[in-house]
């Protein structure tokens, strides 16, 4: 049950959820998904389904399009932010260092402040 509510409440669920639906859609398209048509159904039935179907052919490239690119940009977000810990003055490893002659390398000076935080927008949350 922890695992389940892990992955219900992870950051990449909902996109993930979405990608996948609109995978199986059209799989389920490309192995005679529209077989409905060739019953003898009455023209309500008929038109209904051709309209669902229709709506599903223009949106779900659309919605596929969009919960990929929310996944690849939480990717990289998420990637950054684990770099930026690992390395929080955002300096690459040894470029801070100082050289033989006593003088930091890279023009970083020895006493240098970090720099301010960026303000975060409202309604957002960075992830943990």
């Amino acid at each position: 049950m922890d695992t389940l509510k892990k992955v219900v409440t992870n950051q990449y669920f909902p996109a993930g959820a979405v990608l996948t639906a609109v995978l199986l859609f059209w799989v389920v398209a490309m192995l005679g998904g529209l077989s409905l048509l060739n019953n003898n159904q009455p023209p309500l039935t008929t038109l209904t389904w051709m309209l669902f179907v229709y709506a599903a052919a223009v949106l779900t490239p659309l919605a596929g399009l969009l919960a990929a690119v929310d996944l690849v940009r939480r990717w990289r977000r998420n990637r950054a932010a684990a770099s930026a810990t690992a390395n929080p003055d955002g300096v690459p490893a040894g470029a801070g260092d100082v050289s033989q002659q006593g003088q930091p390398r890279n023009g970083q000076s020895q006493s240098s402040q970090p720099a301010p935080a960026k303000p975060q927008r409202p309604g957002r949350q960075e992830a943990a």
